[in-house]
């Protein structure tokens, strides 16, 4: 039985927002899943373009160990929300996400919202293309 919308994003925002588990998140894609920050620069240190689950795995075990070392801050998902839109193509939906992180002494306190939309197109209950289009500036 296939995955609903709902299960997959669900599934993939745990794996990676939530729990930064790089083998959890490529297991959410097919094996030839193609995952793409197309506003992201050739040199920024989150990945533009990964294709295939293991350079996916690779890539974001390396990315996220990155962020260990930095602030570590996760999204507070009591505040944060999301609305998944359907399409007229059952294998693609659209995600537009507004990610809250709680307010620390370098935003004076307030609450920081990262807004973004992802596209995706599935296969067989798992990520074939995962467009995620954020502002690159947040991404360091």
């Amino acid at each position: 039985m296939s995955r609903t919308p709902q299960e997959i994003f669900e599934s993939y925002v745990h794996a990676g927002a939530m729990t930064r588990n790089a083998d959890a998140l490529a297991e959410n894609f097919t094996e030839d899943g193609v995952f793409e920050a197309p506003l992201m620069p050739a040199d920024a240190t989150f990945p533009r373009r990964l294709v295939g689950r293991e350079e996916i795995r690779a890539a974001m075990a390396a990315y996220y160990e990155r962020q260990a070392k930095g602030d570590g801050r996760r999204p507070n998902i009591a505040k944060s929300g999301y609305v998944l839109h359907t399409t007229a193509d059952p294998e693609v939906f659209i995600a537009e996400i507004d990610t809250v992180f709680d307010g620390d002494g370098d935003s004076g306190g307030e609450d920081v919202v990262v807004s973004l939309v992802q596209i995706f197109r599935v296969r067989d209950g798992k990520i074939a293309r995962l467009r995620d289009y954020f502002a690159p500036a947040l991404m360091s």
